[in-house]
């Protein structure tokens, strides 16, 4: 076997969740080396004075004083909102009108959507993200271009056509028919080609119909292995206006209950006001919360507390996103830092490890892609992110003072960005991380 590649560095990788497992769920090898198979699939992993003969005369990239990891794993993003981080609003209503909705509409054009894929991807990659659970817009030519980058790159990417079909702009609605339609096309044409995924996308239910949303259903019902992807109990004027569109529901959860989107392949952005009967019957049926921090500060939508985490709550699954453009940055990094922030003051402690496990295999598993990445394990795509935790002076000086690997990630996940992305590989191909 000849032409494949060896990294080499401090390889730190997860096989459960740390907040449950403890130590024993980290893999940490401090003079490690992996071993990536010519085919992009990791061949061995461990210390590098234990490295095979069959892999040492391959070629090296020597990351020694730097960790390696898995790729980050961004549960919640949206591909039409790449330009808008840091678009005021005086809540979620107004900000969809100000902002998203106008953006958004210029998906329409397929040669807009190509170029602003390209540029997207680019950013994911320069932050260290090498998967992602995308929205796209309405547009069907929006998410043809987003699965067509993603495939030239070899990248894990879901996607899906937005579902609206009313309360948007007359440009971004589509209908019931249509969404089926247009929908059912595109999971023919890119479900399962090469590393891609698609995910149903009704938007939210304030701008989706029953008719929509039982199309909706009707999707999930006959392609069981899609995603569905929406938007729940993000803010309480959002709540509100769903309760006066859809009267005959006992609360916001089950309007998407009633049309067959809730399940373990069923992820809801945001998830912050909830009641009780809600987090009983998300985890009942096994439905993830994306948990969007640092847009939730943003538009001062409230703190999502960790589920599970709590004595007397239902144990939710729970996932990580930076939700761009609400979300503030692309960092995975910033976005763990917020996720710790938001939850001290909801009473509980992540530790570094945690969020970085939720980040990366935690992730993984929720986007049922765990069996292809997420972690550093043989057999698995080598979607890995070199940390440098002294990319600056600040890191640096903090890095003296570190005496574990827990110190170490704590210190990345405050203080990093994307300059602490020393390098980034997609199926062990080394990316381009310059800042588009």
């Amino acid at each position: 076997m000849t032409g494949g590649l060896v990294i080499r560095g401090e390889i730190v990788s997860f096989t459960d969740d740390p907040g449950t497992a403890g130590e024993r769920a980290v893999v940490h090898h401090s003079k490690g080396a992996l071993a990536v198979a010519p085919d992009g699939r990791i061949a061995w992993v461990g210390e590098a004075s234990r490295l095979p003969k069959t892999y040492r005369a391959w070629r090296t990239d020597d990351h020694a004083g730097r960790l390696v990891m898995a790729g980050f794993i961004d549960a919640h993003i949206h591909f039409p909102q790449h330009r808008m981080l840091a678009a005021p609003g005086r809540d979620l209503l107004d900000w969809l009108n100000r902002f998203a909705f106008p953006e958004e509409a210029r998906y329409a054009s397929r040669a807009h959507a190509r170029r602003a894929a390209a540029v997207f991807l680019d950013r994911l990659v320069a932050n260290g993200t090498t998967a992602a659970l995308c929205f796209s817009s309405v547009h069907k030519v929006a998410a043809d271009a987003l699965f067509a980058e993603a495939e030239t790159r070899g990248m894990a990417i879901v996607t899906g056509k937005t579902l609206m079909d009313r309360n948007c702009p007359p440009q971004l609605r589509d209908d019931p028919e249509s969404a089926f339609r247009d929908s059912s096309a595109l999971i023919a044409k890119w479900r399962g080609r090469g590393r891609l995924g698609y995910a149903i996308t009704p938007r939210f239910a304030i701008t989706s119909s029953e008719a929509q949303l039982e199309a909706a259903g009707a999707l999930a019902k006959t392609h069981p292995g899609c995603l569905v992807q929406t938007h729940l109990a993000e803010q309480p004027r959002e709540i509100e206006a769903v309760s006066a569109l859809y009267p005959w529901a006992k609360h916001y959860t089950h309007v998407y209950d009633r049309f067959g989107l809730l399940g373990p392949r069923s992820l809801f952005a945001h998830g912050i006001h909830l009641n009780a009967r809600e987090r009983a019957r998300l985890a009942a049926t096994g439905s993830t919360v994306v948990h969007c921090p640092t847009s939730n500060s943003f538009l001062g939508s409230g703190v999502m507390p960790f589920s599970g985490r709590h004595r007397g709550t239902p144990k939710i699954a729970v996932a990580l996103g930076t939700d761009v453009g609400g979300g503030t940055s692309y960092s995975m990094l910033a976005t763990m830092a917020e996720a710790y922030r938001l939850q001290m003051l909801a009473g509980y402690r992540a530790t570094a490890s945690e969020l970085f496990h939720l980040a990366t295999l935690g992730n993984a598993e929720r986007l049922h892609m765990a069996h292809e990445a997420g972690s550093l394990a043989p057999g698995k795509w080598a979607d890995i992110v070199v940390l440098d935790p002294c990319a600056t002076p600040v890191l640096a000086a903090r890095h003296a003072l570190s005496e574990s690997l827990e110190d170490m990630l704590f210190a990345l996940m405050i203080l990093g960005d994307d300059r602490a992305v020393a390098a980034t590989y997609v199926g062990g191909a080394l990316q381009s991380t310059e800042k588009p």
